[in-house]
């Protein structure tokens, strides 16, 4: 069984084939273009994807050794994303579909994030998390602590209540003046730093949620009251300034996981979304899951980030169940109209 994957939630343009559960390619064509606005532009990023989704697709096709008349489905990216971005994805996979005469499966961003773990390359068949598991879901645009119960069965447990954790990164970095985006380069700085040197208040939420807001602002007025006596402070202190930001937004992600032990049956902890490939997020949990002696399961760097591998895994597990969908199918920009777990 050959699944077409198609990505397009964001500013990442990815086409993905998998036999069953093994990746033959994953192709990704990013977006230079928002790094000079220090963010995503959604303008920019829908145009983008209708310049590079036909070149992307064709590349991940013939890297894979498959011929289009050859797929059993085509699973794409619905949501939750930028609108005109998953609407370029949406119209491609329906029109593709319509013309091979296969079926078409819609893929919750979230969920792809999750079942990502699901993924194998070829040659080799690594372990997989064991139902239910304990999921920290973390990215540019999202925080969430999931149970998942099964493959489509994600209880929410908490999630933020207003900032991400990958958006008070990037927030960081843009107060520091670094480039976007922010969290890869706050991670290289902090190597070299000190997360002791500096404190920043987090969020003591009751329950599972998370909340960046106060973070943020904290970081800000810290860094502008510094400035006005010190001219040079960022500059000679950037990387224990970095290294006390990453470990504040590392310690808020951990406490609420270590806190949600208590309340689930779960023995192993899942690590994904793209602030997963954070190496301090990664040794932390690392570390936490062995204080706690749980089982922890990190994704392939390669695999932390937005791609159509994981939403083609996703589309593979629908395909077995026969969750397909029509060609009126509309994309929808957020969790509201349909959270993990919600069948499509």
């Amino acid at each position: 069984m050959y699944i077409l994957g198609i990505e397009s939630s964001c500013d990442d343009t990815s086409a993905a084939v998998i036999r069953e559960t093994t990746i033959l390619s994953n192709v990704i064509a990013g977006q230079k273009v928002h790094a000079e606005y220090g963010g995503v532009v959604p303008e920019l990023a829908s145009r983008a994807h209708q310049q590079n989704i036909i070149p992307v697709v064709d590349t991940a096709l013939k890297r894979a050794g498959v011929g289009k008349e050859e797929l059993s489905a085509i699973a794409f990216t619905n949501g939750p994303g930028l609108l005109g971005s998953l609407l370029v994805g949406n119209s491609f996979a329906k029109a593709m579909a319509y013309t091979l005469q296969i079926p078409l499966v819609q893929v919750n961003h979230l969920q792809a994030h999750v079942l990502a773990h699901f993924l194998d390359k070829p040659g080799e068949v690594k372990a997989k998390p064991q139902f239910p598991f304990l999921c920290l879901t973390v990215s540019g645009g999202h925080t969430l602590l999931l149970q998942v119960n099964d493959h489509f069965d994600m209880v929410k447990l908490g999630g933020t209540i207003d900032d991400a954790a990958g958006e008070a990164f990037d927030k960081a970095a843009k107060i520091l003046g670094l480039p976007y985006p922010g969290g890869p380069v706050i991670d290289r700085y902090a190597k070299d730093g000190d997360p002791t040197r500096f404190s920043f208040s987090i969020s003591h939420l009751p329950g599972l949620d998370y909340s960046f807001s106060g973070l943020k602002t904290s970081f800000l007025y810290f860094i502008r009251d510094n400035l006005k006596e010190n001219p040079n402070f960022i500059e000679e202190n950037i990387h224990d300034l970095a290294a006390s930001m990453q470990h504040a937004i590392i310690k808020s992600l951990t406490d609420k996981v270590r806190k949600a032990f208590k309340d689930t049956p779960c023995k192993d902890i899942v690590l994904a979304g793209g602030v997963s490939a954070n190496s301090g997020l990664r040794e932390a949990m690392t570390e936490l899951a062995r204080r706690h002696r749980k089982n922890i399961f990190l994704p392939p760097l390669d695999l932390t980030t937005d791609n159509a591998a994981m939403v083609a895994v996703c589309g593979y597990f629908k395909y077995l169940r026969g969750e397909f969908v029509g060609y009126d199918v509309a994309p929808y920009s957020s969790d509201s109209a349909q959270k993990p777990g919600n069948k499509a």
